[in-house]
């Protein structure tokens, strides 16, 4: 099934999309499919989809949130810090070096993984320039030499992200679509799986 490409929309700030990405890679890794990694903002998207940000959210869904967090830790048994002392992390730079690296044809969804797990794991942060380009250096990828490129990424992220609302109807992260086909959360890769297989 190589000729499937799935648009994979994400935020290194969401434990979500950290649960989900290692998974996610391996399976397409395992089908054939091509990934098209779209770091977004969804501080663009929340407000015209009726999201809304964590502190935000009603104390239930806050305490449902956490009560879900942990049991999907458990799951899968991989490591993840429920109040990592740089969250939400200013995720600007980290972000647009997965761009620059995507468009420079690097691994950006080997980084991007490295950053989420730098938040959600390792109690590192990505909003501290020197640390943000150490991961890139962790990952053979050069971040100084990508770091002309950030702000015209962070352009494209913003284009990225209203396309992604308005032509792909994504709301949320993560998001992978498939086609006009969108699945939503982690928890919907067993349905990404199947629409790859």
């Amino acid at each position: 099934m190589a000729n499937i490409t799935v648009d994979y929309y994400l935020s290194l700030n969401s434990p979500w999309s950290y649960l989900g990405h290692e998974r996610f890679m391996a399976m397409t890794a395992k089908s054939g499919a091509t990934v098209r990694i779209r770091p977004v903002d969804f501080s663009l998207i929340f407000p015209k989809t009726g999201g809304l940000p964590v502190p935000q959210r009603s104390s239930q869904r806050q305490a449902y949130r956490l009560q879900e967090l942990l049991r999907w830790r458990s799951f899968l048994n991989i490591p993840l810090n429920m109040q990592p002392a740089h969250w939400p992390a200013d995720d600007k730079l980290a972000t647009g070096l997965v761009i620059a690296a995507r468009e420079a044809g690097l691994d950006a969804a080997r980084l991007a993984g490295a950053y989420m797990r730098a938040v959600w794991a390792e109690e590192r942060n990505i909003g501290d320039v020197a640390t943000t380009l150490a991961v890139a250096t962790e990952q053979g990828i050069d971040g100084a030499a990508l770091r002309s490129q950030v702000d015209s990424c962070l352009a494209m992220r913003d284009a990225d992200s209203l396309a992604a609302m308005t032509e792909r109807n994504v709301f949320g992260a993560p998001s992978y679509v498939i086609g006009k086909e969108v699945y939503w959360g982690q928890d919907r890769l067993e349905f990404v799986q199947r629409a790859l297989t």
